[in-house]
C-alpha cells in the first residue's frame, strides 16, 4: 500500500511539475512577443510546440504572430512567406480544435490575407469562405470580442470595396470594444489580443 501511495504522489507531482514548466515557458514566450521580439518568441513557441503536441496554444501563437506580421508588411514575397508559415501552424490547431472560435477567427484572418495578397485571384473564391467561418464562430461564441471585431472589419472592407454604407460595421466594432472590457479568457495563456486593433479600426470609422 505504501508503494502504491508513493507512486501516486510521484505521478501527481510529475504532472503538476510538467504543467508548471509549460505555463512558465508559455508566459516567457508571450512576454518576449509583447516586448516586441517576435522572432525570438516564435523560436520559443516552436520549442514548446515540439513537446506539447496536443496543446493548441503554442501553434496558435505561431500562427497569430505570423498572421499579424503579414498584415503589416508591404513586401509581397515576405507577405506570402508569412502567410504560408501561419497556415502550417494553423493546420495543426485546426486538427486539434476545429470548432473553437479563436481558431476559426485566425483561419479566417489567414484567408483574408490571401485575398489582400491577390484580390483578383482569391477574392471571389475566399470571401464567401471567410464569411462562413465568421458566421460559424459567431454561432458558437457571439460575445467573443475577436469574433465580433474581425467579422465586422472584414464586412466593412467588403462594403468599402463595393461603395456601400459602413456604419453598421462601425457599430459592431464599437460593440467589440465593449465586449473586450468584460471578456475573461479561460486562463492567462489564452488569447486576449485585439483591443488595440478594435480602437484603431474605430478611429478609421470617423
Amino acid at each position: 500500500m505504501t508503494k502504491i501511495i508513493t507512486l501516486i504522489v510521484f505521478f501527481v507531482a510529475s504532472v503538476v511539475s510538467a504543467q508548471s514548466n509549460f505555463e512558465q515557458s508559455m508566459q516567457d514566450a508571450l512576454t518576449t512577443w509583447k516586448n516586441g521580439n517576435s522572432k525570438e518568441a516564435l523560436t520559443k513557441f516552436d520549442q514548446i510546440a515540439s513537446v506539447e503536441k496536443e496543446n493548441f496554444l503554442p501553434n496558435y501563437y505561431i500562427s497569430l504572430i505570423n498572421t499579424l506580421e503579414a498584415f503589416e508588411t508591404k513586401e509581397r514575397n515576405e507577405m506570402k512567406l508569412l502567410i504560408e508559415k501561419a497556415q502550417i501552424a494553423q493546420d495543426k490547431i485546426n486538427n486539434l480544435l476545429p470548432d473553437d472560435p479563436e481558431v476559426l477567427v485566425l483561419q479566417a484572418m489567414i484567408h483574408t490575407l490571401w485575398i489582400v495578397y491577390d484580390p483578383m485571384a482569391n477574392g471571389r473564391q475566399l470571401s464567401s469562405v471567410v464569411l462562413n467561418i465568421y458566421k460559424m464562430a459567431e454561432g458558437i461564441s457571439p460575445n467573443n470580442p475577436r469574433v465580433v471585431l474581425n467579422k465586422a472589419k472584414f464586412e466593412m472592407g467588403m462594403a468599402q470595396y463595393f461603395g456601400q454604407d459602413t456604419k453598421p460595421f462601425c457599430e459592431q466594432i464599437t460593440k467589440s470594444i465593449q465586449l473586450f472590457a468584460n471578456f475573461k479568457p479561460q486562463t492567462n495563456l489564452y488569447p486576449d489580443w485585439g483591443l488595440d486593433r478594435a480602437e484603431e479600426a474605430l478611429q478609421n470609422c470617423k
